[in-house]
């Protein structure tokens, strides 16, 4: 699957960058996806409610979860949340089909 990771840097993060302000985070990313069986395409700093975006393709929304368990337990990400690319095609050919009637009709 593949998906669009968004998360933001705790102070102990910033700390960090502040020690260390050439820290290849890309490279982390890229192992961590490694690790699950992933392959990462692009992780960029960003301005706004979040602090990077990492797009991925996982093989399943545990991979996910599972780097999302190590990385937030480790005190630097926080809101580490996750977009799904779906295949809209197929979800309005699949919504064609169902009959739904709103409230009132």
């Amino acid at each position: 699957m593949k998906a669009y990771v968004m998360g933001n840097y705790t102070d102990k993060a910033f700390q960090g960058f502040m020690k260390d302000p050439t820290s290849d985070r890309k490279a982390v990313v890229e192992q961590l996806t490694k690790a699950v069986g992933g392959t990462i395409h692009s992780m960029d700093i960003v301005r706004g409610s979040y602090d990077f975006v990492v797009v991925i393709d996982l093989g399943a929304f545990e991979d996910f979860a599972a780097i999302k368990l190590v990385v937030e337990s480790s005190g630097a990400v926080k809101n580490l949340t996750i977009l799904e690319a779906i295949d809209f095609t197929k979800a309005t050919t699949k919504a064609s089909k169902i009959g739904y009637k709103a409230p009132g009709q």
